[in-house]
């Protein structure tokens, strides 16, 4: 059994006792390989900095064994400025906390991979936009320096949101159960976004879906 570790945020985190919104690690187990097993520790108001000093990056490489890997989404929460306890700088802090699962996964055996802040509903003039710019190229550069896999989440999901519409790409976001939400997915919108990393990973050539 290999196993794929998620760390992530909110829009990774699973829901099960919520009939409405979900995370896209909820559904991933829908589009993997036979014999691989998602285990999601992803949760929600966590960035990469919060994650590692409560122990949760801890935890994960307690139990990663050889063969398996950790999938690292985080972006969301480290771009909020205006909570510093979270809040990481893209280009220094960021890039530091995010080697840490690199490293930490490779030290066991297991294989890192990082995927950029999925795309937010943040829609102008018919273009969907990038909120995390900068922790987007700081992700990528970080990728390159330490030659690990990379999804471009964020470049997919603006795309996805792009083809699918503005109607039905509101039904993905809790945003169409009447609140002020461009964030977090509904259960629907999260196995879109799921099967939509499957589709990336399959790009990759990785045989684990």
């Amino acid at each position: 059994m290999t196993t794929i570790y998620l760390a992530g945020d909110s829009t990774v985190s699973s829901y099960p006792d919520r009939p409405v919104q979900g995370g896209w690690g909820e559904f991933l187990h829908r589009y993997t390989a036979h014999g691989v097993h998602v285990d999601n520790r992803a949760i929600g108001g966590r960035s990469s900095k919060t994650f590692i000093e409560e122990g949760r990056l801890d935890d994960i490489l307690a139990d990663i064994q050889p063969g398996d890997w950790l999938f690292t989404q985080m972006g969301h929460n480290d771009a909020s400025k205006e909570k510093p306890e979270r809040h990481t700088d893209p280009f220094t802090t960021y890039k530091s906390y995010l080697s840490q699962y690199i490293h930490g996964a490779r030290a066991k055996g297991a294989t890192p991979l990082l995927l950029t802040p999925v795309g937010r509903f943040h829609e102008k003039d018919g273009e969907y936009i990038n909120d995390f710019p900068d922790y987007c190229a700081a992700m990528k550069e970080l990728a390159d320096e330490e030659e690990v896999l990379l999804v471009d989440l964020n470049t997919a999901s603006l795309q996805f949101y792009q083809i699918s519409g503005i109607e039905k790409t509101t039904s993905y976001f809790m945003l169409s159960t009447g609140i002020e939400d461009r964030t977090h997915f509904t259960k629907e919108g999260a196995d879109a976004i799921a099967r939509l990393v499957s589709l990336e990973l399959k790009d990759l050539g990785l045989t684990i879906v």
